[in-house]
């Protein structure tokens, strides 16, 4: 069993799922309430909080909560009509909901102790399986067989077409792979990056006062990656949320 001091400098040791409590076994598969599930229900009480808080007051002038309850929602709103147009607005409870949960988890992640839910592939895909399964559905019901027009791009020659429309399927089964792995992946690397810069601290520390002062240079450089995840944990809330207001155009608009 490693111990408490290797598990400090052990960058990959912040990732590990640990059980909370047991809910037993159900039809041979164990059930349990994880590290993993409570942020995640942390996260969605901290967002229903916070736009409580947010709409509860209604006055005139807004408040703190209220003011930035309605810059989230004219960011989400703006990038949704940019890419979606007005029709993409019904759409619009969904992605902002997608893009709180993000950024919220990924922002939780970053304090020390905390577990980032977003680092596992499993939270990516599954959020990724709900936007394509969203777009595919609805593609079918506004547009029904009109929706696979989406596969085949207008002034294509017929001979080129059957290569096209592999490339277009291709394409579109790639989607919800690199909507996830877009998001575990910086997540993972960033907190691995920092975790590797913050141990070399710890450990040129241990070695006196020459160690000290060699511990400047990864302490800076510390400073620097977590500014740098911040951004990130921000930028990848609004990637997956952008892709997946292009992707919803597709389901809304298939011959575009």
């Amino acid at each position: 069993m490693a111990s408490g001091a290797e598990d400090r400098v052990d960058p990959i040791h912040q990732f590990a799922i640990t059980e909370i409590v047991d809910l037993g076994t159900i039809g041979g598969i164990d059930f349990a309430f994880t590290n993993s599930a409570l942020f995640m229900v942390v996260t969605v009480v901290l967002i229903s909080g916070f736009m409580i808080a947010a709409s509860s007051s209604g006055t005139l002038v807004p408040s703190r909560f209220q003011s930035l309850a309605e810059v989230a929602y004219e960011f989400v709103a703006n990038m949704l009509r940019d890419s979606a147009g007005t029709d993409g607005m019904r759409f619009f409870p969904f992605v902002f909901s997608l893009f709180m949960f993000i950024l919220v988890a990924n922002m939780l992640g970053m304090f020390p102790y905390f577990f980032t839910v977003t680092s596992h592939i499993v939270v990516t895909a599954a959020l990724a399986l709900v936007v394509i399964t969203l777009v595919i559905v609805y593609g079918f019901y506004r547009n029904g067989i009109g929706f696979l027009g989406l596969f085949v791009p207008k002034g294509v020659p017929s001979f080129l077409m059957p290569l096209v429309v592999a490339i277009e399927v291709l394409s579109f089964l790639s989607r919800p792979i690199s909507l996830s792995v877009r998001l575990f992946a910086n997540m993972l690397a960033g907190h691995i990056t920092l975790k590797v810069f913050a141990s070399f601290i710890l450990m040129m520390g241990a070695w006196g006062v020459a160690g000290w002062f060699g511990a400047i240079i990864p302490f800076f450089m510390t400073v620097a990656l977590t500014a740098l995840e911040f951004l990130v944990a921000f930028l990848q809330a609004y990637v997956f949320a952008i892709l997946t207001c292009m992707y919803l155009n597709d389901a809304l608009h298939p011959s575009h």
